[in-house]
């Protein structure tokens, strides 16, 4: 995955451009595209800050977030419910169409453990860290 540039490179691009070097000779000088250098001296301007912007998608943005309540119901309901059969479900009462896996990854991201038993039937339960995060 990749990194934002490290603070110290943004302060020496920042400091070049305001000591009067133009912004492609000063992306040039330290190794780094054109394209960085311009977008962050003008976010250096106008922002005033010389910390990476975040990445990635902000939280509660996805697309399963809007039927969080109903998925985590279905499964507390039925807790050894297949993601199939999640997905059917979903597809029924809200008409979203969506990957099995896609649900399996969001459950577990709000603290949900699949688990089988001896007898080889399994079931989803909250995982002992993140025992009330779906709460939230």
């Amino acid at each position: 995955m990749p990194r934002p540039f490290s603070y110290d490179l943004r302060k020496r691009l920042v400091d070049r451009t305001a000591n009067g070097e133009s912004r492609r000779a000063a992306a040039n000088a330290l190794d780094v595209s054109a394209s960085f250098s311009v977008k962050l001296v003008a976010r250096y301007e106008q922002t005033g800050t010389l910390e990476a912007a975040p990445m990635g998608r902000p939280k509660g943005t996805g697309k399963l977030d809007a039927f969080r309540d109903f998925l985590i119901g279905a499964v507390e309901a039925k807790p050894d419910i297949t993601m199939p059969e999640l997905t059917e479900r979903l597809a029924s009462a809200h008409n979203v169409s969506v990957n099995p896996a896609s649900l399996s990854r969001f459950l577990c991201k709000a603290g949900f453990t699949y688990k089988k038993n001896a007898a080889g039937l399994g079931t989803r339960s909250i995982g002992c860290a993140q025992s009330t995060s779906h709460l939230d």
